[in-house]
């Protein structure tokens, strides 16, 4: 594979469940001069995810996949992945979990951003268990996705001050901001490593 050609040598796909900002966010980025990739798929568990909407956008080819039957439902992402050349799969507020058996087939070519400073807070409802807790920070995390649940190797990571006046939302938007550097800085430390 060309090194560092100002061409888009990796094909991206995009997994995602909701509204897509990081998504939004990568296809931008993607956009620039300088990227080295391309976003050429977007795969959803949710038709009505409102993320789709940028698909049509920027006519990145989207595939829905109804998770009723997790085998059948990842054979078909597989086939997509593999129809499409991608070679990194980046998790955008996906809330599936993949199989042990997905990953090893896409080993240190998945990776996700959550919203805590791992190890601490995986899973979900992150926000009000740190503010719950009362921490002094919070902040996000790009990582490998490995066969359990948000403890892949860390990749970047970014620390967000707490405030006294936090809410849940208040939090969660402010470290969004910071998912959306991170997240781009994240993606071209791992093609350069591949």
């Amino acid at each position: 594979m060309p090194k560092s050609t100002g061409i888009k040598n990796f094909n991206i796909a995009v997994f995602i469940s909701g509204t897509g900002s990081n998504f939004i966010n990568l296809i931008e980025h993607s956009l620039k001069k300088d990227s080295k990739y391309k976003i050429k798929l977007v795969i959803s568990n949710n038709l009505n995810a409102k993320g789709l909407k940028y698909a049509k956008k920027y006519k990145i080819k989207k595939k829905i996949i109804n998770y009723k039957d997790i085998i059948n439902s990842e054979k078909n992402i597989l086939n997509e992945l593999d129809k499409n050349n991608i070679q990194i799969v980046c998790l955008a507020g996906f809330m599936k979990i993949l199989t042990a058996n997905f990953i090893k087939k896409f080993k240190g070519k998945i990776i996700n951003i959550h919203p805590s400073l791992l190890p601490k807070y995986k899973g979900l409802n992150t926000h009000q268990r740190v503010l719950d807790n009362n921490e002094n920070y919070s902040g996000c995390t790009v990582h490998y996705v490995n066969s359990k649940l948000d403890a892949g190797k860390i990749i970047l990571q970014k620390k967000v001050k707490i405030f006294k006046n936090d809410t849940s939302e208040k939090l969660s938007k402010r470290i969004l901001k910071h998912e959306h550097l991170l997240y781009p800085i994240a993606l071209k430390k791992v093609i350069s490593s591949l």
